[in-house]
């Protein structure tokens, strides 16, 4: 049984991750870590963690007892604390971006690839049972040669204090919060047949909290064997969220697939996709923990996670 430690128990904790794990097999909550002690005891208490409560991330990483961790910390705390955990020997599941600069996240990979341990980057859309359906056949061709895809995800966030619009704990804004998924379902879906992005550009803009950070970004990618494909984020007004895959034999759309429930509806040609919706979460906490078990490589792991941070990187730094 894999104890797992957590670390920043926030609101994607609370409300996702914890009561995923509670379900995964062959994993238990061992641990919470906070700088607010009260706050990490509450969580305990409420998803049931069976060991001790740290402040210090340290100390939870000297526990013997302990054998991986969850952060659902802030972006730019995820590099060091990644690199530490590894260095501890200790199994690490990140969310997502895995950094916010593309040397850290390099870094990352050394530190994971030296200690001999498994890291997970939470992409959730990977184990999206609609989503993963579909990649099956634009992959087998049901849409001939794929050339272009789209992405949407938007939703409003009234508080221009999210810590995401702060510098110090956080790089992107938009693009951290849901446009990162976007960029690697695009990748996912266009690989196979099109290899890696090699180039990309986003215009963005601030025009709501006008903080430092993206509102709103639009994005344009090219892939090395000629597909494109774009990207809309924003958290200042809300669109249906969708993505539209478009080959020369045929097209496919999902409404309202991009968030944090695998539900939707997913249109192939001008038949209905029929898939039985799963909580995404449990899915890739689940393929961690396995990963974990048996020796192999997660489904994303910290290589797919610096092949995201340089993609943000590289169309923001344009």
């Amino acid at each position: 049984m894999l104890h797992v430690g957590l670390v920043g128990p926030g609101s994607i904790a609370d409300r996702r991750l914890a009561p995923a794990l509670a379900k995964v097999r062959g994993a238990v909550l061992w641990s919470v870590c906070s700088r607010d002690r009260e706050r990490a005891q509450a969580f305990a208490a409420r998803h049931g963690a069976r060991g001790p409560i740290f402040t210090d991330l340290a100390d939870m990483l000297a526990d013997p007892r302990l054998d991986a961790v969850v952060l659902a910390t802030p972006d730019r705390l995820h590099a060091a604390q990644a690199i530490a955990a590894a260095r501890a020997g200790k199994h690490v599941f990140v969310e997502k971006p895995m950094a916010t600069d593309v040397a850290d996240a390099e870094a990352v990979v050394r530190a994971c690839e030296a200690a001999g341990i498994r890291l997970a980057v939470g992409y959730h859309l990977r184990f999206h049972p609609g989503l993963r359906a579909l990649r099956e056949r634009v992959v087998a061709g049901e849409l001939g040669r794929v050339l272009h895809m789209r992405a949407t995800w938007t939703f409003v966030e009234r508080d221009a204090n999210n810590w995401r619009a702060s510098p110090e704990v956080g790089r992107w804004w938009s693009l951290a919060a849901v446009g990162t998924h976007c960029l690697d379902l695009v990748r996912w879906y266009l690989r196979p047949a099109h290899g890696e992005i090699e180039r990309a550009h986003a215009l963005t803009t601030s025009p709501v909290h006008r903080g430092p950070h993206d509102e709103t970004a639009a994005v344009a990618l090219r892939f090395a064997g000629g597909a494109t494909a774009d990207i809309l984020t924003s958290v200042v007004f809300r669109a249906p969220r969708s993505i539209e895959v478009f080959g020369d034999a045929g097209s496919a759309r999902g409404e309202e697939v991009l968030g944090p429930h695998g539900g939707g509806r997913i249109v192939v040609g001008d038949r209905e996709l029929s898939y039985e919706p799963a909580d995404p979460y449990l899915g890739e906490l689940q393929d961690f923990v396995d990963a974990v078990a048996h020796g192999r490589a997660p489904e994303v792991d910290a290589v797919e996670g610096l092949a995201n941070v340089r993609g943000l990187c590289e169309m923001t730094e344009a």
